[in-house]
């Protein structure tokens, strides 16, 4: 099961560098590529909104 971001998201890029698989894309507000994920939780430690969780 991938994780996904929500609304809260405010795209400090936290998240990019802890995903292992490269699964987190930028925007505006980021996104995870449900394909990519492995599900490891590893950008849910490291979101200082608390904005990523599991889908």
């Amino acid at each position: 099961m991938a994780h996904c971001i929500s609304d809260d998201c405010t795209a400090c890029g936290s998240c990019i560098d802890a995903c292992p698989v490269e699964a987190i894309k930028e925007g505006d507000k980021y996104s995870i590529d449900e394909n990519l994920c492995i599900d490891c939780g590893a950008c849910v430690d490291e979101c200082p909104v608390g904005a990523i969780s599991p889908k």
